[in-house]
């Protein structure tokens, strides 16, 4: 792998390159699969970031293992380009996993993302895992409500191309926005999506590693 970039030029020419090599396929998962969460949280103060993975057990919904790495923020704040500053934490946190994910969700986008390669993709590409984001906001992009029933969903929308669906993962509740990472198709995304958001709005695996890396930052103060 190249040299993580350190300016905001290398680091649009390395998503460049890295976008060529998005697979936005592949198959449904089993319930024997593991799923993992990922998150960070900040200490803008300290300069520090802190990444957690959270593997659950897609078929009953149980915590399997959780990890945490922490380090300096390693690339500065720039609007389209956050998976540089996110992803040395959270590989390392992916690494430290025993068991190895079927799937990892990410509290972001995938090919929702004006280059086509966010959080979610950049990740699938450098681990070779199947990946998607689940978001909480449509970022750019446009969308038409979906229907109020949980399951329901509606194209997300660059101009005419179809970049992932705003899903009703319950009833009354906002949607969400997901999109492929890399080796997963959009339709088995949103599957799984709403199969880890039984009871909530946001997958259990999101929920968790956000707790999890909020509580690994705050035990990095004491």
């Amino acid at each position: 792998m190249p040299a993580w970039p350190a300016t905001e030029a290398d680091a649009l020419a390395e998503q460049d390159r890295l976008r060529t090599l998005v697979d936005p396929t592949g198959p449904a998962l089993s319930d024997g699969a593991f799923v993992a969460g990922v998150d960070v949280a900040y200490d803008d103060e300290r300069n520090v970031v802190v990444a957690a993975a959270v593997l659950v057990d897609f078929a009953t919904r149980e915590t399997v293992e959780e990890t945490t790495a922490a380090g300096p923020v390693s690339f500065p704040y720039v609007p389209g380009l956050l998976a540089f500053r996110e992803l040395p934490p959270v590989l390392d946190a992916l690494g430290a996993l025993r068991h190895r994910p079927d799937l990892i969700l990410c509290d972001g986008y995938g090919l929702a993302h004006p280059r086509r390669l966010g959080l979610a993709s950049h990740l699938g590409v450098l681990t070779g895992l199947p990946t998607a984001g689940v978001a909480k906001t449509p970022f750019t992009f446009s969308y038409d409500q979906p229907g109020p029933a949980r399951g329901d969903w509606s194209p997300l929308l660059d101009g005419a191309e179809v970049v992932g669906r705003a899903v009703r993962t319950q009833a009354g509740v906002k949607p969400v926005f997901v999109s492929v990472g890399h080796r997963i198709g959009l339709a088995e995304a949103c599957d799984a999506t709403l199969a880890l958001a039984a009871r909530y709005r946001l997958p259990e695996t999101t929920r968790r590693a956000d707790s999890l890396c909020r509580r690994a930052l705050a035990e990095t103060v004491r």
